[in-house]
């Protein structure tokens, strides 16, 4: 995955809240704009965003995903940095749009795609935060998931990063931690069957570990992972990184 080198870092952001956040995590959107302005950001919040496309590019209505994509251009336009709470929505943006604009590049896109910052990327590589000055009230256990759309980046290591220096916290390894968990969006949809299996494997490999709490900086992963949990019985707390720092503020 081709990821920008030079982005720009500010007092001041664009926040793109994702469809998950708003049909489904609300909580994780609110955690990002608390946590950046716990650090001094301003926090810029266009009310006539939408979505970032890849439900219609991945099933391959790349038409319709550059109409989406031309929409959030636009209402992210400038030249402040976007701040997304999902590795999945800023792989769109970044990588995803490069892709389906390659023949005909348009500025507007080139620029959203090199101002985009996956939320945990943007507070360890953007604002130099290497440490997380919380604490967790008693020892906690997580099981740190790393999306598929988090690969190539640098969101993994500034979660782990952060994670692991939050007092009582225990960041704790687990059977193949890079596997996909089977979401894949539209992928659950349409093979239903081999995106169940592909969760159960990586719940089997979780829970072995008896985590207190799973995490992770994709939405989507975890909306899958705990509701088959849940479906077979063996439910896990879960939390949104953001959130976990969030609520672990000193």
């Amino acid at each position: 995955m081709s990821v920008p080198l030079q982005r720009p870092v500010a007092n001041k952001v664009l926040f793109m809240a994702t469809c998950l956040c708003d049909a489904f995590y609300d909580d994780a959107a609110r955690a990002s704009v608390e946590v950046l302005e716990h650090l001094g950001i301003e926090v810029i919040f266009p009310e006539n965003q939408t979505c970032c496309g890849q439900p219609a590019f991945n099933s391959g209505d790349w038409k319709a995903s550059r109409k989406v994509a031309r929409h959030a251009a636009e209402v992210f336009g400038g030249d402040l940095p976007v701040i997304v709470p999902s590795g999945s929505c800023a792989a769109m943006h970044s990588h995803g749009n490069r892709l389906q604009f390659e023949a005909c590049p348009e500025p507007a896109i080139e620029s959203l795609a090199n101002r985009t910052w996956e939320i945990l990327d943007y507070l360890v590589h953007g604002l130099g935060i290497s440490t997380w000055k919380g604490a967790f009230a008693a020892p906690t256990r997580i099981a740190f998931h790393r999306s598929c759309h988090t690969r190539g980046t640098r969101t993994g290591e500034a979660a782990h990063a952060l994670l692991s220096s939050i007092r009582n916290a225990e960041v704790v390894a687990f059977g193949q931690e890079d596997q996909c968990c089977g979401f894949g969006g539209t992928f659950s949809v349409t093979f239903p069957h081999i995106s169940g299996r592909m969760g159960s494997l990586k719940l089997d490999h979780i829970l072995a570990q008896q985590p207190d709490l799973l995490v992770s900086a994709d939405m989507s992963c975890l909306m899958h992972l705990t509701g088959l949990a849940r479906t077979q019985g063996r439910p896990v707390q879960h939390q949104h990184a953001i959130q976990v720092l969030r609520d672990t503020l000193a």
